[in-house]
C-alpha cells in the first residue's frame, strides 16, 4: 500500500509533533464555555483535506449546539488515533481502507481493506468497537491513490477508465513515487490487474510537484497522484476510473469515541458525509493548497452552503 498523506510524517518527527501538542491546538484555543449537549474535542492530521474536514464536522455539530474544540496538526496517524483510543481527542475523520491496515496492523492482524468501503467500515468497527471508538458511515468523498493523464491526452486517446490505456501503454512512461515499481497497488497491480506494460517509469513523489512538473514537461504520460489533490484540477489533470477496482476504498469516514455519540450527533456526521463527495473535496483542497485560502474558511462555507 502507498502510504497516504496522513501517514507521511516519518518517526523522527514523532517527538516534535508531541511536543505541538502539549503546547495545545494550531486551531485556536479551547471553549471555557460549555454547552449542556456537551464538548467534544476534533483533531485533523498535518494537511490541508484533515483540517477542512475536521471544521466541517465540527460545524455542523457546533450550529447543533455543541460545544466543539479544535486540535489542528496534531499529528500524524501514530499519534491522532491512540490519542482518539485514549480520550485525549473524541473525532477525526479518518479514511476507511488506511485506518483499517492500521488498526490491524497494531494487532498483528493480516490486512483485508478492499475495495468495498461499506466492507472496510464493517470491519473497523470489530476492531475498534471493544475499544470504544465508532466508525460511522463511509461517505462518497474518496482520498486514495488514482491514475492520471493530462485533459489532452485524455481527449485524443479517448480515456476515461484505466482499461482504455491498454492501446497505449506500450509507448507510454510511468510516473510514481521511487517505491510505485515494488507496491501492488502501483505498477505491478498496473500490469496483472489492467495488463498494462509501460515502456517506462520515471521516480517521481507520491503525487505532489515533482509528478506535477513531469506533465507539464511531458516527461511522463500518466502517474500516480490522490483522487482528491487540488493539484488535479489545477493542472488540468483526468482521474481515469479504477474500473477494475485495484485500489482499496479510502473513503471518508467519521472515528468518534462512543462515550461522545449519541442518535443527534451519528445524524448529524452521517448526514454531513452523505453530502460530502470527490468533487467537492478536490474543489475545497485546490482552494486551500493552490489558492491559498484559509481551510476553517472553506469549511465554513462548505457547512453553510449545504444547510448545516
Amino acid at each position: 500500500m502507498l502510504l497516504k498523506r496522513s501517514s507521511v510524517l516519518g518517526a523522527s518527527m514523532v517527538a516534535l509533533a508531541l511536543i505541538t501538542t502539549a503546547c495545545g491546538s494550531t486551531g485556536g484555543p479551547a471553549s471555557s464555555s460549555s454547552s449542556p449537549k456537551g464538548t467534544i474535542t476534533i483533531a485533523s492530521f498535518n494537511f490541508s483535506e484533515s483540517i477542512i474536514l475536521a471544521h466541517i464536522y465540527g460545524g455542523a455539530l457546533k450550529n447543533k449546539g455543541y460545544t466543539v474544540n479544535y486540535k489542528d496538526k496534531l499529528g500524524n496517524r501514530e499519534i491522532v488515533e491512540p490519542a482518539l483510543l485514549s480520550g485525549q481527542i473524541d473525532l477525526y475523520a479518518g479514511y476507511a481502507a488506511t485506518d483499517l491496515t492500521f488498526a490491524e496492523g497494531k494487532l498483528g492482524v493480516t490486512a483485508d481493506a478492499s475495495s468495498d468501503a461499506a466492507h472496510n467500515v464493517e470491519r473497523l468497527n470489530a476492531v475498534l468497537n471493544p475499544k470504544g471508538v465508532k466508525a460511522l458511515d463511509p461517505s462518497p468523498a474518496v482520498d486514495q491513490n488514482a491514475f492520471a493523464v493530462t485533459k489532452a491526452e485524455a481527449d485524443s486517446n479517448h480515456l476515461v477508465k484505466l482499461s482504455d490505456v491498454s492501446s497505449v501503454a506500450s509507448g507510454w512512461t510511468l510516473g510514481g513515487p521511487p517505491e510505485c515499481p515494488q507496491r501492488p497497488f502501483c505498477q505491478p497491480g498496473l500490469e496483472q490487474t489492467y495488463g498494462l506494460h509501460f515502456k517506462g517509469f520515471k521516480a517521481l513523489d507520491a503525487g505532489g510537484p515533482l509528478t506535477y512538473a513531469a506533465f507539464k514537461s511531458s516527461a511522463i504520460n500518466i502517474g500516480l497522484v490522490f483522487s482528491s489533490d487540488g493539484g488535479i484540477s489545477a493542472n488540468n489533470l483526468v482521474v481515469l476510473q479504477d474500473d477494475k477496482h485495484l485500489q482499496q476504498a479510502d473513503n471518508i469516514v467519521p472515528l468518534i469515541r462512543s462515550a461522545v455519540d449519541n442518535s443527534e450527533v451519528t445524524s448529524v456526521l452521517n448526514s454531513v458525509d452523505a453530502k460530502l463527495n470527490t468533487i467537492d473535496l478536490t474543489n475545497m483542497n485546490k482552494s486551500a493548497d493552490v489558492d491559498k485560502n484559509d481551510p476553517t474558511d472553506i469549511a465554513n462555507t462548505w457547512v453553510t452552503s449545504h444547510g448545516f
